[in-house]
């Protein structure tokens, strides 16, 4: 069964920003959807067992800050 987490992203400033982000918690193993939003500083990611953890990494590995909320 899929599961949808909801993360508070920080230092987005723009749509690169957005694609970045999309692009780096898509690639986690998982992960089935990714949609971003600037406006909110939010992501809403459906996943199959994906680990929370390697998300939250790989937002980091692009320079950005990402939290559960």
């Amino acid at each position: 069964m899929s599961q949808t987490i909801e993360l508070a992203i920080t230092g987005m400033t723009c749509d690169h920003c957005v694609h970045a982000v999309t692009e780096a918690i898509q690639d986690v193993p998982g992960v089935e959807s990714v949609k971003v939003d600037l406006a909110s500083n939010a992501a809403l990611v459906t996943a199959m067992n994906a680990d929370i953890e390697k998300i939250l990494a790989a937002v980091a590995e692009e320079g950005y800050t990402a939290a559960v909320k």
